[in-house]
């Protein structure tokens, strides 16, 4: 499903209804349509219906479905429980002059230590997610 700010201009039934991209029938690739009348009803580029066309043919409705948000990064049951051991160090032990954890600096001790990147926001997420 494709995501656009303030629902890509669609009407609240359009986006109830799937609007192509999103339902369960893909018109105009079963129905022999050009790709630019397509775009046009979809409201997207020639080209990404180029690539859900690629898509479609080659898996049917299975190869154009969500693969749901791109993921962050994860980090193994490993490297949570070494992170783990290492908050339990203490700021001190990372080179900070308090003994204050705040989101940014855990973020950095997670890109030190694992080259993973997070966002503060994600910092929170999974400390949270494991009962920090």
């Amino acid at each position: 499903m494709v995501r656009y700010a303030q629902g890509g201009g669609l009407t609240d039934a359009e986006r109830a209804a799937g609007s192509g991209c999103g339902g369960r029938r893909w018109p105009g690739f079963e129905d022999g349509e050009r790709n630019s009348d397509i775009a046009v009803m979809l409201r997207v580029s020639e080209r990404s219906v180029e690539r859900w066309w690629r898509q479609w043919r080659e898996g049917g409705a299975a190869g154009v479905a969500s693969k749901g948000l791109p993921g962050r990064p994860r980090l193994s049951e490993a490297q949570i429980a070494r992170l783990e051991r290492e908050l339990e160090r203490g700021p001190l032990a990372h080179g900070w002059s308090d003994q204050r954890w705040t989101l940014s600096r855990v973020k950095k001790v997670i890109g030190r230590l694992f080259h993973v990147s997070y966002t503060v926001e994600g910092t929170w997420r999974l400390l949270k997610r494991h009962g920090w």
